[in-house]
């Protein structure tokens, strides 16, 4: 099984670690095999140009056409070009994040609810299901 994402300059990353956690950005340029330079439009992500190790960045499937150490400017516009947000909102990856955040914000009640709408789900399905045996 070959890899398929690579760290490469332009390759957009989401950050799994720090006070940035959970922000996309964009290696601009690659410092050694440990660390590279990430910028994020600072307009859109919120992420300031840093120098972060790999250890703390996951790399996604998109890839901006920047060049090496590209300003922010230019990098905004190859974000907007590419239209990396809505490909990310409409990933299962996003999608999956969204909900384990909405979960982890449910209080006692919310998720008493959540627990009887799946009773609920599963008496359906199982009385469906007997009757079609």
């Amino acid at each position: 099984m070959a890899f398929k994402r690579f760290v490469e300059v332009g390759r957009v990353v989401l950050i799994n670690y720090g006070p940035e956690a959970g922000k996309l950005a964009t290696i601009i340029d690659i410092v050694d095999q440990n660390k590279c330079l990430i910028d994020g439009p600072a307009e859109i992500t919120g992420v300031a140009r840093q120098v972060i190790p790999y250890t703390r960045i996951a790399l996604t499937d998109f890839v901006v056409k920047i060049q090496r150490n590209a300003r922010q400017k230019t990098l905004k516009k190859a974000w907007a070009d590419a239209d990396v947000l809505a490909k990310w909102e409409a990933s299962s990856w996003a999608k999956k994040l969204s909900s384990k955040k909405k979960r982890a914000n449910l209080n006692d009640f919310d998720r008493f609810k959540v627990m009887v709408a799946k009773k609920q789900k599963s008496a359906i399905i199982a009385k469906k299901m007997s009757e079609l045996a």
